[in-house]
């Protein structure tokens, strides 16, 4: 009865995964997070989150940025990144045919929630060959610290 899907040159599966491509292609690995705490692979600008023992570290990568289009901002335990990436298309090309079309541009913004030993005065962020980094300190008096014992 199926005996054509069977039959299939490179395989039954082919067509469908040539057709994944195209979708993605098209959509992006839209709602295919690269693990549980990620969003879909795609959104922009992509980040590192990590932690020491004296802050949380963001690192948002984001070449050919003006920093000055770039906006940090603490509000209620979220951290969020917004901003803008102009159009890399030339002025006056209204009849340039685009076959591949990869790179973000326009506005952006990515939120990252913080945990409650941050302290959301304590935030420093400098941004250096495309990648911005943020540090967030946490709360003195949330550290560990070691009791003396008389």
């Amino acid at each position: 009865m199926y005996e054509s899907l069977l039959n299939l040159p490179a395989g039954p599966f082919a067509e469908f995964e040539r057709l994944q491509r195209e979708l993605q292609q098209v959509f992006g690995n839209v709602g295919r997070p690269g693990s549980i705490r990620a969003v879909a692979s795609g959104a922009f600008p992509a980040i590192n989150v990590g932690s020491t023992p004296e802050a949380v570290i963001i690192y948002a990568f984001a070449p050919g940025i003006d920093p000055a289009k770039l906006d940090v901002q603490v509000d209620r335990g979220v951290l969020t990144i917004s901003g803008e990436r102009a159009s890399a298309r030339p002025e006056g090309s209204e009849a340039l045919s685009v076959y591949a079309n990869e790179r973000h541009t326009g506005r952006f913004r990515r939120t990252v929630s913080l945990s409650d030993d941050t302290d959301p005065s304590r935030v420093e962020a400098v941004y250096r060959d495309g990648v911005l980094r943020i540090s967030v300190a946490r709360r003195a008096s949330m550290l560990p610290r070691r009791i003396q014992i008389q």
